[in-house]
Order: structure tokens, then sequence, then C-alpha cells
């Protein structure tokens, strides 16, 4: 499905989430950096894992609001709360006042309303796009992000430490408008849910009883709720990218030369070496996202998922085994690769499984892959002050593994209940 050919709706977004997203990844990579040297890193630590319980909450309350009071609506309010947590993040960190604990609460909410936001985004894609073409869509909605992935961090690498204050502005007036865009210019692909939610008389209490009944049903799935708990051992290790891997670089790499010639030298900070890190990420997924969405097409899916948990779990075993900028990169391109596998495969799997009336929880739930992985995922900043680097980096990779062990007893059991229904 070409893009010409999409929904106003989807080409609106595209392009309005391509900018907010280079504006987030300008300074989000750097934060765990940024809260190791203001906290510590067990306090750093500790805290982030809070942040993401409450992340966690929102997810979950986000699905339900996107199928009860619509995409539209849902999508222009945390897109608006998301601005005025950066704005918040901008004031601590201006000429006025400064406090780290004020950013944090300003992050920890800005967090909130992102898990607000993409459960109606990601419904919104399989309400207006047919089954065959949602695997593409996806694609190239991930292929925008990593293209910011790329840009993002090297502006970063400059402006987040020098002009913080700046910076967060900038991003509170790009939630602002992604906010207004989508107000202005898309409609509604869920209209019955404001029809719905207008119409119910329904006390509170009795509001959060039925959700928690809907989200009993998902959990009965359990070819879902395996899904959702290999996601997590999965996700764990991805999200050490914005986590444990900035902090390591910071930490190894002291000041470096990664390239001399005669007397022309080359060398790089901890800092910036990160930063090119994730452009690396980001720019081989702009790349090969397509391409290899294509060619993991003629592969089994249980295949490709064990093969995405496999490739995470080298590339942890191969950053602890270096502190040599080059060697992180290698390292850098395995991860990416396990990435890149299933990067179409996971939406498309979740519309199979997911029945109509109950998208948005559906895409609710299965984000919790990401939500509580990002909320374990810290742990392991002040885990390395116990055991040490090379150990943490061997504990996220087994837990990698795990997740490709029950992807594939994952799969056995969905293709028993196709055998079935057929």
């Amino acid at each position: 499905m070409k893009i010409r050919e999409w929904d106003r709706s989807l080409k609106v977004r595209l392009i309005g989430e391509s900018i907010m997203n280079v504006t987030f990844w300008m300074f989000f990579p750097f934060l765990a950096i940024y809260f190791a040297e203001e906290f510590g890193k067990g306090k750093a630590g500790m805290l982030l894992i809070l942040s993401q319980l409450f992340s966690v909450i929102a997810n979950l309350a986000g699905g339900y609001c996107a199928d009860r009071f619509g995409r539209k609506r849902m999508m222009v309010l945390s897109a608006f709360g998301q601005g005025l947590a950066f704005l918040i993040f901008a004031f601590a960190n201006s000429p006025w006042h400064e406090s780290a604990l004020l950013g944090f609460f300003a992050f920890s909410i800005a967090s909130v309303f992102g898990s607000l936001y993409w459960p109606a985004s990601q419904a919104m894609v399989a309400d207006v796009v047919e089954e065959k073409d949602r695997s593409d869509v996806f694609a190239v909605f991930y292929t925008s992000i990593n293209i910011a992935v790329v840009i993002g961090p090297i502006l970063g690498g400059i402006f987040f430490f020098t002009y913080r204050f700046e910076l967060m502005l900038f991003a509170a007036l790009t939630c602002f408008s992604l906010a207004f865009t989508v107000w202005k210019w898309i409609e509604e692909t869920n209209p019955g849910a404001l029809q719905a939610s207008s119409a119910d008389n329904n006390k509170w209490y009795s509001v959060i009883i039925g959700q928690i009944k809907d989200y009993q049903v998902i959990v009965r799935d359990k070819i879902f709720l395996l899904f959702i708990i290999a996601g997590i051992l999965s996700s764990q290790t991805f999200m050490q990218l914005d986590l444990l891997i900035p902090v390591y670089t910071k930490e190894s790499i002291d000041i470096q030369t990664i390239f001399s010639l005669g007397d022309w030298v080359v060398s790089i900070s901890g800092e910036k070496a990160f930063g090119l890190l994730v452009s690396e990420n980001g720019l081989l997924v702009a790349l090969f996202t397509v391409a290899i969405s294509k060619w993991v097409s003629r592969f089994h899916e249980k295949n490709v998922f064990a093969a995405s948990s496999i490739l995470y779990a080298a590339s942890m075993w191969m950053f602890a085994l270096t502190d040599w900028f080059w060697g992180f990169v290698v390292g850098m391109a395995v991860f990416t690769l396990g990435e890149l596998l299933i990067v179409g495969l996971q939406q498309s799997f979740i519309s199979v499984l997911a029945p109509e009336h109950m998208r948005g929880q559906y895409f609710a739930a299965a984000s919790l892959r990401y939500t509580i992985g990002r909320m374990i995922a810290p742990a392991a900043i002040p885990l390395t002050m116990w055991i040490g680097y090379s150990w943490t980096f061997s504990l996220v990779a087994v837990l990698s593994l795990a997740s490709a062990a029950i992807y594939y007893y994952m799969f056995i059991l969905h293709s028993q209940r196709k055998k079935s229904e057929s």
C-alpha cells in the first residue's frame, strides 16, 4: 500500500508525529545520563522504575479511553498534556530555576501522557487500513520514528547538555502543534465510541469494574498473554538502549580515538559516542525496515520472533565484552537486526488476535510489553553497582533468551488454535 493511497488522517499524522519524534529523540537518549549524574545510579534507577509504573496504569487507561471516548479525542488530550509537561521540564532547567527533581516529575507526567496517546494512535491505523496492508503501514511509521532516531541524538548531543531549557521549550511547542494538527485535520475513526460515551450515565465505579472485566477477557486469551510476557522479557533488553548502554558508554569511554590518518586524529567522548550509536541504530532501521519486513515474510513467524530475541541476547554479551567504540558499533548492528526482524510482524499479529470492538484495549494491553519492560529495565542501572556491568549485561541477555522460548511455544499454540477453528 503506497503512501499516496493512505487515508488523510494517516498522512497528517505521519508528518506531525515525525516532527515530534525528532524533537523527542533530541533529549530522550540522554535522560538516563542526566538523572544518573543528578541523583546517582541507585536513586535514578528506582525513580525511573516508579515513573514507568504510572505509565503502565496510564497505558491501560489509554486503550480503554480510546475505545470508549474515541481515538482523536485521546490523541489531542495526550499531545496537549505532553506539551504542558515539557513546559514544566523547561522551567526546571531555566535561568530562573534549576531542579532535577522537578524535571524528573515533568518527565514522568510526559511519559504518562505518551502512554495515553499511543494506544489510540495504533488503533486508528487498524480502523482505516485493511488487514493485508497493516504491516506495511506500521513499517512506514516505524521507519519515520527511526529517521528521527538518526537526526535527534546527533542534534541532542550538541544541545541537550548546553541548551536544555531552549530544547525543552521547543519540545513543548512541538507537542502543542501536534495537538492542534490532530484536532484540526483528522477525523474520528471510531465515532460509535463518542456516541456511547455521551449516552453513558454509569457511575464512575461501575465504569472501572467494567474496564477490569474487559481486561480479564484479554488475560484469558492464553496466546495473547504469552505474547505480552515474552514481549516484556524481550523489551527490557531493547530498553537498555536508553538506560544501561548510555551510562556504560559514558563510563567506559572517556576520550577515545576512533580514527587517525597521519596527524589527523578524531577523538570522541562517551556522551557523543552514545549519540552516534543511537544514530547508527536509527539509520539502519530507516534504511532497512521495509526491506527486512518483506524478507522475513517468507519465514515462519515463530522462527522470526525467536531469532529476534536471540540476537538481542547476543548484542548484550557483545557490549559486555568490550569498551572499544568500534566494538560498540558492531554490537549495535546486531542489536538493530534483532529489532528489525519483528517491526511489522508485531502489530499485525495483535490486529489478527484482537476483536474489532476491543482493538484499542488489545493494542493498549500489547503496549504493556514496553511499559512494563521499561518499568523493570531501569533496575539494571543500580544492579551494576552490586554485580558489575558484565554480569548485568549477561542477566539481561538471559531474560531475552527466555522470551525466545516463550515466543516459540506461543506460536505452537496459535497454530493449534487456527487448526481447531478451521
